[in-house]
């Protein structure tokens, strides 16, 4: 077949399968919607993942490629049971403010930030809000967290050191407590900043405790960290003495010094700690060290079991799609058979004849997938808007869900096309 002819036949299909959705619509419509839905969920889930991923490699690198963790629990998951073999990590010693301090004062290393965590009710005049995040932080966070203080200030190492009863809230609290109707049609980016400039200084009760707002903090959005509902962030010593924040589950985030390499830092960090535990040569260590791509893998392992969970749910969509064209395209081959039979009578081969109605099962899948791209692009947009997830639908899904709609078209339409194609044309002629 000439490729004018391919293309003339392909168009040709492509009018004929929109006759048939046209002519048929409940089948054609039952057909869409299974192939609709298997596309939405894989659009939907590539976005989320595209948005979620983007933020935790961007929080992840905020800290710096030579960063390095410092925890009492492992970075992976893991199960544990009654065996007190299982988890031996719970009976391990937590990491120390005194380890802290002499992890600091070695050569190699820049910062040393930890941090504590925990929830408290928070109050202001007539709002009370419980269970709020708190983050208990060394001086010098902001240099591994990221984000961006965009009003008032960072606390000091004296207010940290006299456990100042002063914190940073992040945007959401503040627009959950500071608040007010502005003027008429304002924007929401004005009335965010202005809310900002209106929280520094105000008296907030947290846990009982009366604390002043000195700024505001911006924090790298991503889907796991629970600032979307309010977070506070105090010095580390002030969540220590004042809200009882436990300092036996504090993680350490070492920062090496500017041309030092972060093996030669772990080195001598690792010597420290397990000379500081009593550890003999041969000992495991009592404690776990993480590395940013440790913890990315660990997170990919996650998101794409997850991931593939959702493919195959996606895949039973087209499925059932995949049966619809099936059913729709046997009824279009009965109800054509006399044409078909003029077509053959007027020259055309069994090749242009499977043509034709693989086209036609394609185009019909194809809407399908339009279909299934334009809702989860919707959704994806309102994820956007209402979560801290940049859902965003990356072009390889949109070419897989495209792709993989046509097909599940042609496959499960190349039983009808077969039987159109060996028809025989003078039985098919006198077909009434």
């Amino acid at each position: 077949m000439r490729l004018a002819d391919r293309l003339y036949s392909l168009f040709e299909g492509v009018v004929i399968a929109l006759e048939a959705i046209r002519a048929n619509k409940v089948r054609a419509g039952l057909t869409i919607l299974g192939i609709a839905v298997g596309v939405f969920v894989v659009t939907v889930m590539s976005a989320a993942v595209h948005g979620i991923n983007a933020g935790v490699t961007k929080q992840v690198a905020a800290a710096g490629p030579t960063t390095f963790f410092l925890t009492k629990w492992p970075a992976e998951m893991t199960t544990c049971t009654g065996d007190a073999t299982s988890c031996p990590w719970r009976n391990f010693p937590p990491l120390t403010l005194a380890e802290a301090k002499r992890i600091q004062a070695l050569p190699s290393v820049a910062l040393v930030v930890g941090e504590i965590g925990n929830t408290t009710p928070v109050r202001y005049a007539d709002k009370d809000l419980p269970g709020v995040g708190f983050g208990g932080e060394m001086p010098g966070w902001l240099q591994v967290n990221g984000g961006d203080l965009v009003a008032g200030r960072d606390f000091t190492e004296r207010e940290n050191v006299a456990g100042a009863p002063v914190a940073l809230v992040n945007e959401k609290l503040a627009e959950r407590l500071f608040a007010e109707p502005g003027p008429a049609g304002e924007p929401r980016e004005a009335a965010l900043a202005r809310t900002n400039e209106r929280a520094v200084g105000r008296a907030i009760r947290a846990g009982g405790q009366l604390v002043t707002v000195i700024g505001v903090y911006r924090p790298i959005a991503t889907a796991f960290d629970g600032t979307e509902k309010g977070r506070l962030y105090f010095p580390l010593e002030t969540a220590r003495r004042r809200l009882d924040a436990d300092v036996r589950w504090m993680q350490l985030t070492v920062k090496p010094r500017e041309g030092v390499a972060r093996d030669d830092a772990l080195d001598e960090v690792l010597a420290l700690l397990r000379a500081e535990r009593g550890l003999r040569p041969g000992q495991p260590n009592n404690f776990f060290v993480s590395t940013p791509d440790k913890i990315l893998e660990m997170y990919n392992k996650i998101v794409g079991a997850f991931f593939y969970v959702m493919l195959t749910l996606s895949a039973v969509g087209l499925i059932v799609g995949g049966v619809g064209v099936v059913a729709i395209m046997m009824i279009s081959v009965t109800e054509r058979t006399r044409e078909i039979g003029v077509r053959k009578a007027l020259g055309a081969t069994k090749a242009t004849i499977l043509w034709q109605f693989l086209v036609e099962a394609a185009t019909l899948t194809g809407v399908g997938a339009v279909v299934g791209l334009g809702v989860g692009a919707g959704l994806a947009a309102v994820l956007r808007a209402v979560s801290p997830i940049d859902a965003a639908i990356p072009a390889w899904a949109v070419l897989a869900a495209l792709a993989g709609s046509a097909l599940t078209g042609m496959l499960f339409g190349m039983v009808p096309a077969i039987r159109a194609a060996r028809l025989d044309p003078v039985e098919a002629l006198r077909y009434e």
